[in-house]
């Protein structure tokens, strides 16, 4: 049977406070039946930590985004606590966002505190890149970012940033981006990147996936993402997702 692996959701997000049980049966109904919650500051986390504790198939990632670097400081006991929860399998979202305005010398310091903290825990990464291609790619290159493996959230590079980011030893993660009419860059770069090299994700509830763009997204939509990236690299449906979730599992550490 097709298994997808939402490789970034966050139905932790107060846009799922009312109806998170279904949300996780639509998902099912979609064949997606895996999926990594990130949390992003204390509420968040705690409510990753009961999710993953709920459900078997849901694991956790916990970390702070570069939009707020300045809270890093206060937060990095407890992300350590996090880091214990079994499930929880990865250090993000972290990275750097130069669309916002925080101080970009001030993302880059806690952006490698935080890859530090996911060598310390041996734990894979998982990287937000906004606005901000060359200077993510030197703070993974300068600091082995990708040791215990690193996932591209989202990516969204041509070509030559994508083979430049698997050089690294990053997986390259596809959102529902890459289904926009004005993602062409994007949709090459799908094309090239080897199989056992890609994830899919849907970033819930954001970045839903044509053709139900400008609604709230959710994990089963991470289906939609599937078939339009098979039918871009004229592949099999179940097997680009039977790969994909693969792919997920191996770079998160998930035995079965």
């Amino acid at each position: 049977m097709i298994s997808i692996f939402d490789s970034h959701t966050h139905i932790n997000s107060h846009e799922f406070d009312d109806d998170i049980p279904d949300v996780i049966d639509r998902a099912k109904a979609l064949n997606v039946d895996s999926m990594l919650v990130l949390g992003y500051d204390g509420e968040s986390a705690d409510k990753m930590v009961k999710l993953i504790n709920k459900y078997p198939n849901i694991y956790g990632a916990v970390g702070i985004h570069p939009e707020d670097a300045a809270k890093y400081d206060d937060f990095e006991d407890q992300l350590r606590v996090y880091m214990i929860e079994p499930k929880v399998k990865a250090v993000g979202e972290i990275g750097l966002d130069y669309h916002c305005d925080v101080d970009h010398d001030l993302q880059k310091e806690i952006f490698k505190k935080q890859i530090k903290l996911a060598h310390e825990f041996h734990l894979p990464i998982s990287v937000h890149n906004r606005d901000a291609f060359e200077d993510t790619y030197d703070v993974i290159k300068e600091t082995d970012g990708a040791k215990y493996g690193g996932i591209m959230h989202s990516f969204n590079g041509d070509v030559q940033w994508a083979q430049q980011f698997l050089e690294l030893g990053m997986d390259l993660s596809f959102s529902g981006v890459v289904t926009y009419d004005n993602a062409k860059k994007v949709q090459e770069a799908a094309k090239y990147v080897p199989a056992d090299r890609m994830l899919v994700e849907t970033d819930a509830p954001y970045l839903t996936p044509m053709p139900y763009r400008n609604q709230r997204n959710e994990p089963g939509m991470t289906r939609y993402t599937v078939e339009f990236l098979a039918k871009l690299r004229n592949e099999n449906v179940d097997q680009l997702a039977t790969q994909t979730s693969q792919n997920a599992k191996k770079v998160l550490k998930i035995n079965e």
